[in-house]
């Protein structure tokens, strides 16, 4: 993988705002959802969203910044025996053998029988070390549920579920998937922590759903039929006569999952007037002979004037 910086366009000593809005600007770009069948454009959303993953998170990036970590979030081998040599307790790691040392039957009935014979040695058995890390996962994964190849700090490669309605923050445990147990150990657990990426345009309210959608001068007025984005695919919704910027449709039942229940969460459709980037003469003579007969201060309702 390529260098994180690189991929986000930021320099080495951006902020992390910095970083969340190289991300943003990115995933509005790359996001699978705008380039459905692009494996090379699915491809580089994936590396800008591993980049951000690792940068976004003030320990991993100070660990890759001093080079103890790849770009993958890999811890490097040389960085691995150390820090397996200076966790370990004193006596508890494997020694050489050396002419002239003492007799240790544990030792012959280890190499014969395995486990059976380690019950004869005086080490005990050591559990292996937890390991931890931070996945970032696509938003919509999150809310609907899939899986995410990750390579795990040991070096393993797995593919991980997705449980339905992630959040922010959830931790999974992968049971015997962490370090290597001593004498005879289990191995330990691998904790993933999940980090959602921010969308394009979908906005999480627990279970609820908000999308802002634009809306021409003429649909806030006259009304009308429009499209818009839901989790489900695009559905066509009706606008009232005189909606403002802030009024909201609600879809109901197209937010997200509740995991305890199975039901779904609303989605609000929050709209917002836009008006033409170049408004003609036509429009602005009418809006001043409209605004002569008719006065009204906007202000004044919200206590502004």
């Amino acid at each position: 993988m390529r260098d994180p910086y690189t991929v986000l366009g930021v320099p080495r000593n951006a902020s992390t705002e910095d970083i969340k809005r190289a991300y943003r600007k990115l995933a509005k770009k790359l996001h699978p959802d705008l380039n459905p069948g692009d494996s090379k454009v699915e491809q580089q959303f994936r590396e800008a969203s591993a980049a951000y993953d690792l940068l976004s998170d003030g320990t991993k990036r100070a660990r890759f910044d001093r080079g103890e970590i790849d770009a993958t979030g890999t811890e490097r081998p040389e960085t691995r025996f150390w820090r397996t040599y200076a966790e370990s307790s004193p006596g508890s790691g494997p020694e050489p053998r050396r002419a002239g040392r003492g007799f240790d039957p544990g030792d012959i009935f280890s190499e014969l029988f395995g486990d059976i014979g380690s019950a004869f040695s005086s080490k005990p058995r050591q559990r292996g070390a937890d390991v931890n890390m931070t996945v970032t996962v696509d938003f919509i994964d999150a809310v609907k549920g899939g899986t995410r190849r990750v390579t795990l700090p040991t070096g393993k490669s797995l593919d991980i579920r997705i449980p339905v309605g992630s959040v922010d923050g959830r931790t999974l445990r992968l049971a015997g998937q962490g370090m290597e147990g001593r004498n005879g150990g289990s191995p330990g657990d691998a904790l993933v922590e999940l980090r959602v990426a921010p969308h394009p345009h979908f906005r999480r309210d627990g279970i609820d759903i908000q999308v802002d959608v634009p809306i021409s001068l003429a649909e806030a007025v006259l009304g009308g039929r429009i499209v818009v984005p839901t989790l489900d695919g695009k559905v066509s919704v009706t606008v009232p006569p005189g909606s403002n910027t802030g009024n909201s449709l609600r879809l109901r039942g197209r937010g997200a999952p509740d995991p305890s229940s199975g039901k779904r969460g609303d989605q609000y459709v929050l709209l917002k007037v836009v008006l033409p980037d170049k408004p003609d003469r036509e429009l602005s003579d009418f809006v001043e002979r409209w605004s002569a007969r008719h006065p009204y201060d906007v202000r004044a309702k919200a206590g502004l004037t």
